[in-house]
C-alpha cells in the first residue's frame, strides 16, 4: 500500500509543478511588483512600498470600475438565479419535447463569450434600433450601448442571457434528485404549488442554490470578455469593469505595477465576497433543512 501511494504522489508532481510555474509563481510575482513602480516592459524599477495601494483609494477611475462591477454583478446574479430556477422548474415538469427545450436553453453556454458579445453588439447597433423606430419607441431607436446611463443594462441583459444556461442545468440536476414520493404525499395532504415549492423543492435544492449564487457572483465580478466585445469599457468609462481596467492600464497604459496592486485588492475582495456568501447561504441551508 505504501509503494502504491508513493506512485500516486509521483504522478501528481508534474501537475503541481506546472500549476506552480504557470499560476502560483506569476501571481507571487504580481504581488511583488505591486510594491514597485515597474512599467511592465523596462528593465529598471524602484521599490516604493505601499504607494500604489495608497493611490488606488484616491483614483476615480478605480472607484468607477468597482462601482460598475458591483452593480453589474449583483443585478446579474439575482436575475440569472431567478430566471434559471423558473426555467428549470418548467423543464422538470412533464411537458412535450422536454429534451428539445433543455438543449435549446443550454445552447448559449456552448457559444464563446466573445462571439455572443460581437453578435449582440451588432444587434444593439443595427437591428434593435430599426425595430424601435418601427415601433415608435425613442428609447429602442437608439443604440443602448452608446448611452452612458443605459449601456450597463445592455451588458447585463447579454450576461444574463448567456449565464442562465449553465445555472439552469445545475438547478435541473438538483430538481431530479428530489424523490417523487414526497410530492405525492404533499398532494394527498392538500398542499398548494407554492407550499410545495417553499416547503419541499427549495429546501431540497438549497445546496444547488448556494453553488449557483456563488458561481454567478464570481463570474460576474470577473467579467472581461463580454465588456471587450460589447463596449470595450465605453462609452467613456461607463462600463469599464475591474478586470478591463487592470488589463488596459497594466498592459496598454504602462501601469503594470499600479494595476498589479489593483489586482491584489481585487483578489482579496472576490475571496471575501465568496467566503461571506458561502457561510451565509450554508447557514440558510441548515435553517431550511
Amino acid at each position: 500500500m505504501t509503494r502504491r501511494n508513493s506512485v500516486f504522489y509521483w504522478m501528481t508532481i508534474p501537475a503541481v509543478l506546472l500549476f506552480f510555474l504557470f499560476h502560483t509563481f506569476p501571481a507571487l510575482q504580481g504581488v511583488y511588483y505591486s510594491f514597485t513602480n515597474w512599467n511592465g516592459y523596462g528593465h529598471s524599477y524602484d521599490f516604493i512600498g505601499l504607494k500604489n495601494y495608497f493611490y488606488l483609494f484616491q483614483d476615480g477611475n478605480v472607484w468607477n470600475s468597482y462601482w460598475f462591477t458591483f452593480k453589474f454583478s449583483i443585478v446579474t446574479m439575482i436575475l440569472i438565479n431567478v430566471i434559471s430556477l423558473l426555467i428549470a422548474l418548467g423543464l422538470n415538469a412533464r411537458i412535450k419535447s422536454r429534451n428539445f427545450f433543455r438543449a435549446v436553453y443550454f445552447l448559449p453556454n456552448i457559444l464563446s463569450v466573445l462571439i455572443v458579445g460581437y453578435i449582440f453588439n451588432y444587434l444593439f447597433s443595427n437591428v434593435f434600433p430599426i425595430w424601435g423606430a418601427n415601433l415608435g419607441s425613442e428609447t429602442l431607436a437608439g443604440n443602448i450601448l452608446g448611452s452612458g446611463k443605459l449601456a450597463w443594462i445592455g451588458v447585463t441583459l447579454v450576461a444574463v442571457w448567456q449565464g442562465i444556461a449553465f445555472n439552469t442545468i445545475l438547478y435541473l440536476s438538483g430538481l431530479q434528485t428530489i424523490p417523487t414520493d414526497i410530492y405525492e404525499a404533499s398532494n394527498l395532504d392538500g398542499a398548494s404549488r407554492w407550499q410545495e415549492f417553499w416547503r419541499i423543492t427549495f429546501p431540497m435544492i438549497a445546496p444547488f442554490f448556494t453553488i449557483n449564487m456563488v458561481l454567478a457572483m464570481k463570474n460576474s465580478l470577473m467579467v472581461f470578455d463580454l465588456i471587450v466585445a460589447l463596449t470595450n469599457g465605453g462609452p467613456g468609462r461607463a462600463t469599464q469593469s475591474i478586470s478591463h481596467l487592470i488589463y488596459t492600464g497594466g498592459f496598454q497604459g504602462g501601469e503594470f505595477a499600479y494595476q498589479s496592486a489593483n489586482s491584489v485588492i481585487y483578489f482579496i475582495v472576490i475571496a471575501l465576497i465568496s467566503i461571506v456568501q458561502i457561510r451565509f447561504l450554508q447557514r440558510r441551508e441548515t435553517e431550511l433543512s
